[in-house]
């Protein structure tokens, strides 16, 4: 840092501390969407102040910007473990060391696995940073000469930015609510799993997959029960008005339900209720035992 901070720290202070009340335009801006948070990484600090200044009016998605300020790599990673929605660091290459910056970059990705927030690397020495080695190695996604960074040229570096974050964070968003669906989808299952019998019917009506409890329940091994015909396990005629009824649903997209007969391997007969859900690629049947009969006599 070029000077005392005492000097300098009101020239880049975003944000009121928590707790003291906001008044005049910053309470009326209290309903605004929450800015965009970027990371400005550098120990000189006229730089935090001309970066600011050059972004004081850029505003991306109806969201304007909230500045968060580093002079050091360690002090850098404080700030990005406190705050996960940090978006963008305008990150320093050379600061207490000649790679400081490049240590941050990859701690980011590989100590804090956070893969969505957009690194831009900035250096006022370019003759001592192999640029497209850089590039090559580090997972960022732009690299400046500090003299080169005309205040058009840092505009769009970070509304592009900005718009490859938000484009993650939806994804992610999408992608985590898919998870949270098919971690209940996995529960519900292993469930069922547990309390009922449940197969799979190709289009042809064989047995394409069959759980534990169904092998239990009629006394065959997954391998014997595979590929077999439904015959195995009821043989024909089979009820004309169940059937029919199965059909038509079937036909229909709609689910089935009823009782039906089914044998075991030893010829007990098993009674079930049963539910039916497909349609032309084959059908799923989720059965709950009701009693097993004596074997006929």
């Amino acid at each position: 840092m070029n000077q005392n901070d005492d000097d300098t720290d009101w020239m880049i202070e975003d944000e009121a501390p928590a707790g003291q009340p906001r008044t005049g335009a910053a309470a009326s801006s209290a309903a605004a969407p929450p800015p965009w948070r970027v990371l400005i990484v550098d120990d000189d600090v006229d730089v935090h102040v001309v970066t600011k200044f050059s972004l004081s009016n850029a505003c991306f998605q109806g969201r304007r910007l909230s500045f968060l300020h580093a002079y050091s790599g360690e002090e850098a990673l404080n700030v990005l473990r406190n705050t996960p929605d940090i978006a963008l660091v305008l990150l320093d290459v050379i600061m207490e060391t000649s790679d400081a910056g490049l240590h941050v970059a990859r701690q980011i990705r590989d100590q804090l696995h956070n893969q969505l927030v957009r690194i831009v690397l900035r250096t006022g020495q370019p003759g001592q940073a192999l640029e497209h080695s850089i590039i090559l190695d580090y997972d960022i996604n732009d690299f400046w000469c500090k003299t080169d960074l005309t205040t058009r040229k840092l505009f769009t570096t970070v509304i592009s930015s900005l718009r490859a974050y938000a484009g993650l964070e939806e994804a992610h968003r999408h992608t985590a609510a898919l998870q949270a669906e098919l971690d209940a989808a996995r529960k519900l299952l292993a469930a069922v799993d547990q309390h009922a019998v449940l197969v799979t019917l190709d289009k042809r009506g064989r047995i394409a997959s069959v759980n534990d409890k169904f092998c239990a329940v009629f006394q065959f091994s997954r391998e014997e029960l595979l590929g077999a015909d439904l015959r195995l396990l009821h043989a024909p005629p089979y009820p004309q008005d169940q059937l029919a009824d199965a059909l038509q649903a079937l036909k229909d997209g709609e689910a089935w339900t009823d009782v039906i007969s089914t044998w075991r391997r030893d010829g007990q007969e098993v009674r079930l209720r049963v539910t039916v859900t497909g349609d032309d690629g084959g059908a799923i049947v989720v059965g709950s035992v009701l009693q097993a009969l004596k074997k006929p006599l």
